[in-house]
């Protein structure tokens, strides 16, 4: 995630205070760059190798995306083509299968503490293989209050590109990977966030072993019950303030509704709005969770199904693979449907929504356009339905002015929008989605 050298950064040509040169050369030994595996060779972001003995590496699930395969390439210029045998969407930790005989980074036994210093390596604006130099701000910042994950804060210069990449410690041992940046634009304002070796070491652990249970997406939006809340209501300041419920979700199969108060999951009472997170968290080997609600005045208990019948679990991909094994050749894809490049379609040709970071989205086509013709010929919601691209497609669209426009969608084209890096933000919006 560094646009250049700038205070805090330390060359490796120089000894940074309190690390050897050495112990940071061969560390970087350790961080790889990841390509897309496509015609389009595009810059994904870092990810490094993994243990003693390396047999997989380990990046951002937002790095990989939904790819099957990726090119991993060292500070050498060693390439190989590498699987995605897991992924975590929502806690953001995706492992990589990599051919064995190389040494890798191990989690640090310790904690890392307030102000140890603390160095990022990796790719930041696809400057490869960058090392940046920094202090630990705050130990356990939990970022995004819908993921049961409290990050290390730091100062070391992150940027796009650096996601992926490890955190380490001035001996080179792995304290945590660098995830997300706390701005909206997304470039680095002095405050950073890696998912701590602790966590990391369980997440990639249980993704391996296919032990890892899979975090729920309740189905429901919900805002902390603040003093304006609690005002207006009559009611303490504590708990959240359920908005609404998606039908067919876990919350509404709960028989939560819109106005109801979450104050407690297993009898524990929701102090801060991230305290949810990690109370179904720990209830998921149980199954369910028993809510204390607020309704009417009154409190009631309802239980929460932790997963539907025949759900998939959200947001989680496990593949079981021989990490003893390199990857197979992987297959390009030589034609897309529209569905898989990002557009949502309704009747008629409507577009009913556009994925984001999809290559839809980056052509500029949007939610409301109507798809009139491709390459100049008419077609109805069914043909564009089972429509094949295998080649780029100019594309008459109309919006809901009645304006037309043409779009020129490519599969495999350069995708110049912003990449998402997981919603980091230095203040947690009011509403959030679960």
């Amino acid at each position: 995630m560094t646009a250049g050298l700038a205070s805090g950064i330390s060359p490796l040509s120089a000894t940074p205070a309190g690390a050897e040169v050495s112990v940071l050369d061969a560390t970087m030994d350790a961080v790889l760059v990841v390509r897309s595996n496509d015609a389009e060779d595009r810059f994904l972001g870092s990810a490094f190798l993994w243990g003693d003995a390396a047999v997989v590496a380990v990046t951002n699930a937002h790095v990989v995306g939904d790819a099957e395969e990726v090119r991993l390439i060292d500070r050498h210029g060693n390439e190989e083509l590498a699987e995605v045998i897991a992924r975590d969407e929502i806690r953001d930790v995706a492992v990589i299968s990599v051919a064995p005989g190389r040494k890798g980074l191990v989690p640090a036994q310790q904690a890392a503490a307030l102000g140890e210093e603390v160095y990022a390596l990796g790719a930041p604006l696809g400057i490869e293989f960058t090392l940046t130099e920094g202090l630990i701000s705050a130990t356990a910042r939990q970022v995004q209050v819908e993921v049961p994950i409290k990050m290390l804060q730091h100062d070391a210069a992150v940027n796009p590109g650096s996601s992926g990449g490890p955190l380490v410690d001035a001996q080179g041992r792995l304290l945590g990977m660098n995830s997300q940046i706390a701005d909206g634009s997304r470039m680095f304002v002095g405050i950073a966030y890696a998912i701590a070796g602790t966590d990391l070491d369980r997440i990639v652990t249980g993704l391996i072993e296919e032990t890892l249970q899979p975090y729920p997406r309740l189905g429901m939006t919900a805002r902390p019950v603040d003093r304006k809340a609690a005002e207006a209501l009559d009611v303490p300041v504590a708990g959240l303030l359920v908005d609404g419920t998606i039908e067919g979700g876990l919350a509404a199969a709960a028989g939560l509704k819109g106005g109801d108060i979450i104050l407690a999951v297993d009898g524990t009472a929701l102090t801060q709005p991230g305290d949810l997170a990690f109370l179904i968290e720990a209830a998921l080997e149980s199954g369910t969770a028993q809510l204390t609600v607020q309704r009417d005045g009154a409190q009631i208990a309802l239980p929460l199904p932790l997963s539907l019948p025949e759900a998939e679990a959200p947001g989680l991909t496990m593949k079981t693979r021989d990490l003893s094994l390199a990857g197979s050749a992987p297959v390009t894809i030589k034609s897309y449907r529209l569905g898989a490049l990002g557009v949502v379609l309704g009747e008629g040709g409507t577009v009913k929504d556009v994925t984001q970071n999809s290559p839809a989205l980056f052509a500029g086509l949007a939610k409301g356009d109507t798809i009139l013709a491709v390459n100049g010929t008419a077609l109805d919601g069914a043909a564009l339905a089972a429509l094949e691209l295998s080649e780029p497609a100019l594309i008459l669209v109309q919006d809901g002015t009645g304006e037309t426009r043409h779009i020129y969608l490519d599969p495999w084209g350069s995708h110049d929008g912003a990449r998402p890096l997981g919603g980091a933000n230095v203040l947690d919006p009011s509403v959030v989605v679960f």
